[in-house]
């Protein structure tokens, strides 16, 4: 059975396990700041799809000792990167860093994005370019004692962006926070026994259009993705996706 992980907000990890779990994942353990869990590519698929409470879902691809940046950049060129994307890709790697070995994360991030174009460009002839706000591949990298887990991030970015928003207001927010407000409020079961919702200091409208949304059971990655595939990652099951979309 595969492993792969979901962030989500400090406070929501047993919310967001239970939701897994409730997806259909084989087990979803909490931690701090997110949840490990054990499923295959198809739930973890899925949880980009349909999840309200996760910010990212990660997919690992090589975990190694990284006690310097010579260690990562070995680590980083070690995999067959012209397996995972194409030289027309474009790419964006987001790092996280603890410990005295590397304490800069840009930096971590810099030369993660090198290795893989020193790789790709010594086995295909081309290099991809970088792209940090709508990338084809988003990697994420997190150092902690010595080891670096480099994984592919399977929904291209931030989960809380539904895709509804045209813009934001001075404090908007976040959706998947609003999703959580409402789970904790219990809505679904009191929708279900025909309860109504009504928000007061409303703002832009996120618990309301949360709440819409569980109360039609809308996808939340519906709209912002649609049957459009949220990573152009070579691993990932593109049929699958358009599958679930139809579901």
């Amino acid at each position: 059975m595969s492993k792969f992980y979901a962030s989500c907000g400090k406070g929501l990890e047993y919310l967001l396990a239970d939701e897994l779990i409730a997806l259909g994942c084989q087990r979803a353990t909490a931690a701090t700041a997110g949840v490990n869990v054990e499923g295959d590519l198809a739930d973890a698929q899925r949880a980009v799809l349909w999840s309200r409470l996760a910010s990212r879902v990660l997919w690992p691809i090589a975990e190694f000792d990284c006690p310097d940046e010579h260690a990562l950049y070995a680590g980083v060129a070690a995999l067959p990167w012209p397996e995972h994307m194409e030289s027309v890709h474009t790419l964006a790697v987001d790092a996280h860093v603890s410990g005295e070995a590397i304490t800069h994360a840009r930096y971590a991030a810099q030369r993660i994005k090198d290795a893989v174009v020193d790789v790709m460009r010594a086995q295909t002839g081309a290099r991809p370019d970088v792209d940090t706000d709508t990338p084809d591949l988003r990697l994420n990298f997190v150092l902690r004692k010595g080891r670096g887990i480099l994984s592919i991030d399977l929904g291209g970015g931030s989960l809380h962006r539904r895709g509804w928003r045209q813009k934001q207001g001075e404090a908007p927010l976040k959706e998947n926070l609003a999703a959580a407000v409402l789970l904790r409020g219990g809505w679904p079961k009191l929708y279900a026994q025909g309860g109504s919702l009504f928000d007061p200091m409303c703002g832009s409208g996120t618990l309301l259009i949360e709440g819409a949304l569980m109360a039609a059971d809308v996808a939340p990655g519906l709209l912002r993705h649609g049957a459009l595939p949220p990573t152009r990652w070579r691993g990932f099951d593109f049929a699958g996706w358009r599958a679930l979309c139809e579901q």
